[in-house]
């Protein structure tokens, strides 16, 4: 029989990198690329925090989004569909959930990310997607991690978590 602390080790599934968000400063719109570099203790190098180039202390260096939740948060909100831009999450993953691996290191790309804690939405989402976006994206806003190792990320690249006893990178 599993313990609790063996079910609660990062699973061994491999997701994918669907889309790549950023954008230049905090209000500007978002735009959606093929790939980026991720920065170690910074950010993306395409995003706001990236461009400006210094050490973040930040839990949002980088924020991730499951792309299994976009129709989830459209029915929620009532509209037909969700853009990811719109969202403003850096990463919007498939086939690995996010919120189970709280704590745990992901290897994204040749980039190594620690998930932080939930990515709360903000505001933004009532003007970006209309009214009864951010009560539809609570609980679906996402994860929040630090940029451990840098490295690129491509949309196509592989999510997987890394185990305690493996070496990333």
């Amino acid at each position: 029989m599993k313990t609790i602390r063996d079910l609660n080790a990062p699973p061994h599934v491999e997701g994918r990198v669907e889309a790549i968000v950023v954008r230049g400063a905090s209000r500007a719109p978002a735009r959606r690329i093929e790939a980026t570099t991720a920065l170690a203790r910074i950010g993306l190098a395409d995003d706001r925090l990236g461009q400006r180039g210094e050490a973040e202390l930040s839990t949002r260096q980088v924020t991730l989004i499951q792309q299994e939740h976009l129709p989830v948060i459209a029915q929620l909100a009532r509209v037909a569909e969700v853009d990811p831009v719109k969202l403003r999450r850096n990463l919007v993953v498939s086939g690995i959930n996010l919120l189970a691996l709280k704590n745990a290191k992901l290897q994204v790309g040749e980039a190594v990310l620690e998930i932080v804690g939930p990515c709360a939405p903000c505001s933004r989402m009532e003007e970006e997607i209309g009214p009864g976006a951010y009560a539809a994206m609570r609980g679906h806003g996402g994860m929040t991690a630090r940029v451990l190792t840098g490295g690129a990320i491509r949309v196509g690249d592989g999510v997987r978590a890394v185990q305690a006893t493996e070496r990333a990178g």
